[in-house]
C-alpha cells in the first residue's frame, strides 16, 4: 500500500474544498447571467455591489434632553464592541451620527438600518450633560449560511432608482443536478424589519422564515424593504407604489432564473404581504397563494376595526368605546387616509386628538404618511376577487391585528367568483407573530407565547401540496 504524506493529504483536501467552492460559484454565475433584473455582487475584485450592513451591539432608550433635544441612551453594551473601543459606555447618550442631529425615533431607526460595517463614523455622545465625540468602525454581520442550503446574495434595481437586496435559497443538491425546481416568492409584512436569518435573531417570525428556506426543498426568494437589510433607501420614507414596484421587480427576476420552474411560482405572504400577494399573483401568473394573517377591506376600514378591539383589551365599556371611535379615531383615520392629510395637519386643527394619537405626527407603524394615502386607494377586495389560483389562507385566533370576519369574506369571495381551490386554516391560539397565546389579550399585553412547530410546517406541507 502506498502511503501518502500527511502534507500531500492536507493539500489534496484543500484543493477538493476550493474546487467546490469555484464550482459552486461557476454555478451561481451562470444562473444569473442571463438575468439582465438581477445584480450579482462582484467579490472577485473585492468590490460588493451593497455595502454590508453592521449593528450597534448596544441597546438604547429615547430620553428627551433638558436642552430638548431627543438623545439615545446607552442601557447595555456588547463588551469588546466598537462602541466601548470608542470609548462609548452604558449611560452615555448619542445625539449626532456623522454631524446629524437624532431628530425623532424614525431617524433613529434610519440611522440604525443604514449602519454598514468597515466606515468610520463620527459620534457625538453626552456623558453627565458634557458634549464629547469620538469615532468607530463597526463589523459587517455575516451572513446567512444553513447546512443543506445554498445562499446567494444579489440585488435588484426598483424604478425609483436605487438597489434592494435580494436573497436566493435554494437546495444545495440543485447546484448540480440541473432540474427547475418550484419556488416560493417571500412578501413580509408592513413594518421596517428585515427578513434576513442571522444568529442574533431570535423571533419566531424569524424561525418561521429559517424553517421555510431550510424544510421546503424549493428555491426561496427574499427581497429587503428600501433602507433595510444591504438595501439602499430609506423605510421610513419609503411610500407603498415604490415599494411594491421593488417586490414586481424582484417577481420577475425570479422567474426568469434557470433553475427555477417557472409554471411552479408560489407567493407566501405574511400580514401586509398577504394581502399584496393577490395583485403579484395575478399580474405575473404565480402558480399559487398562500396568505398568513391577512385582510380584505380597505385599510380604513381594518384601522377602525383594530382600534375597537384594543379599547376593548384595554377593558372599556362598549359606551366608552362608541364615544372614543365617533369623536377620536373616525375623524382621526378618516382625516389621514380618506382626505390624504397627516396626523401633525390632524391634531393642529383638532388638537383634542392628540390624547388619542399614538403614532408619531408624520409617521404610522414606522412608515409615512404617503404609504397609507396610497394604500387607503389600492384595490385590495378587487385583487382578491379576481385570484383564480389555488389559496390557502391561515388566521389565528389570537391575532388581534387581522380579522376573521376579513379571511370568511375572501373565501366567500372566491367561491363566488367560481374559484374551487380555497381553504382556511383557522389556527387555535396563534397571534400575528407566529406565537401561541393563551387569549389575543395576552399578546396584545406583551406576555411570553410559545412556538409551535406546526406553525412552519404546515406553511412547508402547503407548499409542497401545491408544488408537487
Amino acid at each position: 500500500m502506498i502511503q501518502i504524506p500527511s502534507v500531500t493529504r492536507f493539500g489534496f483536501i484543500c484543493f477538493f474544498i476550493l474546487t467546490n467552492i469555484f464550482i459552486q460559484a461557476i454555478t451561481l454565475a451562470q444562473g444569473y447571467s442571463n438575468n439582465s433584473l438581477l445584480k450579482v455582487d462582484n467579490k472577485s475584485n473585492e468590490q460588493e455591489l451593497l455595502a454590508r450592513r453592521a449593528n450597534w451591539q448596544a441597546k438604547f432608550k429615547t430620553i428627551i434632553l433638558p436642552s430638548g433635544i431627543i438623545g439615545k441612551q446607552v442601557t447595555s453594551i456588547e463588551p469588546d464592541s466598537p462602541l466601548v473601543m470608542a470609548g462609548i459606555k452604558v449611560e452615555d447618550v448619542v445625539v449626532k451620527i456623522n454631524n446629524a442631529q437624532i431628530n425623532s425615533n424614525e431617524h433613529w431607526y434610519d440611522i440604525s438600518d443604514a449602519l454598514v460595517g468597515d466606515v468610520v463614523y463620527s459620534i457625538t455622545y453626552q456623558r453627565k450633560g458634557v458634549n464629547a465625540n469620538t469615532n468607530a468602525v463597526f463589523t459587517p454581520l455575516p451572513v446567512e449560511q444553513f447546512e443543506n442550503v445554498s445562499v446567494s446574495y444579489s440585488a435588484v434595481e426598483n424604478p425609483a432608482g436605487f438597489l434592494q437586496r435580494v436573497i436566493i435559497t435554494r437546495p444545495k443538491a440543485s447546484l448540480t443536478d440541473n432540474k427547475k425546481r418550484p419556488a416560493i416568492f417571500f412578501l413580509q409584512g408592513l413594518s421596517c424589519s428585515s427578513i434576513e436569518v442571522l444568529p442574533h435573531r431570535k423571533s419566531n417570525y424569524v424561525r418561521l422564515i429559517k424553517e421555510i428556506v431550510e424544510h421546503s426543498n424549493m428555491v426561496v426568494m427574499r427581497v429587503e424593504k428600501p433602507g433595510l437589510g444591504d438595501s439602499e433607501g430609506n423605510c421610513s420614507q419609503t411610500d407603498f407604489d415604490t415599494e411594491l414596484n421593488g417586490y414586481e421587480q424582484a417577481f420577475q427576476a425570479l422567474a426568469r432564473l434557470p433553475f427555477v420552474n417557472q409554471d411552479k411560482i408560489l407567493i407566501y405572504g405574511n400580514s401586509m404581504g398577504s394581502a399584496i400577494a393577490p395583485y403579484i399573483a395575478n399580474k405575473y401568473q404565480a402558480n399559487a397563494v398562500i396568505a398568513d394573517g391577512t385582510f380584505f377591506r380597505s385599510w380604513f376600514e381594518h384601522m377602525l376595526e383594530i382600534e375597537r378591539r384594543i379599547l376593548a383589551m384595554k377593558g372599556k365599556s362598549q359606551n366608552e368605546i362608541t364615544k372614543v371611535m365617533n369623536e377620536a379615531y373616525i375623524p382621526l383615520y378618516y382625516g389621514m387616509l380618506v382626505e390624504k392629510k397627516s396626523y401633525q395637519e390632524l391634531i393642529s386643527a383638532n388638537t383634542e386628538l392628540a390624547e388619542y394619537n399614538y403614532h408619531g405626527p408624520l409617521h404610522m407603524y414606522g412608515r409615512p404618511m404617503s404609504y397609507y394615502h396610497q394604500l387607503q386607494d389600492f384595490d385590495f377586495a378587487g385583487q382578491w376577487q379576481k385570484l383564480t389560483v389555488p389559496t390557502y389562507l391561515r388566521w389565528g385566533t389570537n391575532d388581534w391585528i387581522m380579522s376573521e370576519a376579513d379571511n370568511d369574506m375572501i373565501v366567500d369571495v372566491l367561491k363566488a367568483s367560481g374559484n374551487k381551490k380555497v381553504k382556511l386554516y383557522k389556527y387555535p391560539g396563534l397571534d400575528h407573530w407566529s406565537t401561541v397565546h393563551d387569549s389575543a389579550t395576552h399578546s396584545f399585553l406583551g406576555k411570553q407565547g410559545q412556538w409551535q412547530k406546526q406553525i412552519s410546517q404546515q406553511i412547508v406541507d402547503w407548499a409542497n401540496e401545491i408544488n408537487r
